[in-house]
């Protein structure tokens, strides 16, 4: 389907392959809320807990799967997985690519990079030499592009974002603003005066459809590259040190910090917060909740935690001198035993 401004509600069926109910001619202009949305936007509902909603709103029409067809009499979509169909119809609403296929004339461009058709690049962007810009991808203002980094086709690089020399990013991939891709990992050897600096060596390499938040660093490689699967998702504000590995479609959540030489499977899902230290490997399909401590290596899939529930600060106090105690409490209890 061609992007455009507004679609009949057919035309959103048939994108996600719904059954329609009601007027297959009615005009929608964008998605909202159950509570949110106009006479001329679509809403969906998943979760029961806003089911009073669905006789309040004032949405042109609801996404909602089979079993709940009934509790709503408007204009319909009806199919197995409304949220997932959601995310599949926000991809029609999106800005275009702002004067698409132009070179704006403050943006520094070395002779020697390529351009692919159609490809903009927006005010004061510098593309060192050597470059490889596929087509159509968007170069918002103000990014720095290094030398030798080849960028896919209909990929989106929004403002002030950085990626270093030597990097290689596939195609239709979303870099947010201010993210740092290629910079260097920290290595630094010790010496009588002091540390003596590891020059990386290595580069990124990033997949086909990979996502990166705002003010997220990925670092380059010691040696050999850093590499991000394709599929992946990164949050905003993610660390991820020299030489780390990730598999296809695991998506990371914001504030995580994974050290160095870590190598991350497929499928993976890690909340916020969480701290994974270098030279340690997790398998496919592992999800680690939030602000959880990885400290060795997960060799099994499931679901892992750590950290301390939160609580009045009164009765934290207790179990933190009670944790303490652990140690003595064990070795009692190991000596009653004998």
């Amino acid at each position: 389907m061609i992007k455009q401004s507004t679609y009949s509600l057919q035309q959103l069926a048939d994108y996600i392959g719904a059954e329609l109910e009601g007027d297959a001619d009615l005009i929608i202009n964008g998605l909202a809320t159950l509570q949110m949305a106009d006479e001329q936007e679509l809403a969906f509902y998943t979760n029961s807990r806003y089911k009073n909603y669905l006789s309040t709103t004032a949405a042109a029409g609801v996404l909602l799967n089979k079993s709940d067809r009934d509790k709503y009499q408007g204009n319909k979509l009806i199919i197995d997985d409304p949220y997932l169909a959601y995310a599949q119809l926000t991809e029609l609403f999106i800005p275009k690519c702002i004067n698409s296929g132009s070179i704006h004339k403050t943006a520094v461009i070395d002779n020697t990079a390529l351009l692919g058709e159609g490809v903009t690049v927006g005010p004061y962007v510098v593309i060192e030499s050597g470059c490889n810009i596929g087509k159509g991808s968007c170069i918002h203002s103000g990014c720095y592009i290094g030398a030798n980094t080849h960028i896919g086709s209909n990929t989106t690089v929004y403002p002030k974002v950085t990626i270093y020399h030597n990097v290689i990013m596939g195609d239709n991939c979303i870099i947010h603003s201010s993210s740092v891709i290629g910079s260097d990992g920290f290595g630094f050897a010790p010496s009588k005066e002091g540390w003596q600096k590891i020059h990386q060596l290595g580069g990124v390499r990033i997949g086909n459809h990979v996502e990166i938040g705002a003010s997220t660093t990925i670092d380059r490689g010691a040696l050999e590259d850093t590499i991000i699967g394709d599929g992946v998702k990164i949050d905003n504000q993610v660390q991820i040190a020299h030489n780390v590995q990730i598999g296809e479609h695991t998506a990371i959540a914001a504030s995580v910090a994974i050290a160095g030489s870590t190598a991350i499977g497929k499928r993976c899902t890690i909340a916020g917060a969480v701290g994974i230290v270098g030279h340690l490997s997790i398998v496919d399909d592992v999800h680690i909740t939030a602000m959880t401590m990885i400290t060795k290596s997960i060799t099994a899939a499931g679901s892992y935690s750590s950290g301390v529930p939160m609580n009045t600060t009164r009765e934290w106090r207790k179990n933190a001198v009670r944790f303490n105690q652990l140690d003595t409490i064990a070795r009692q209890l190991k000596s009653i035993k004998k």
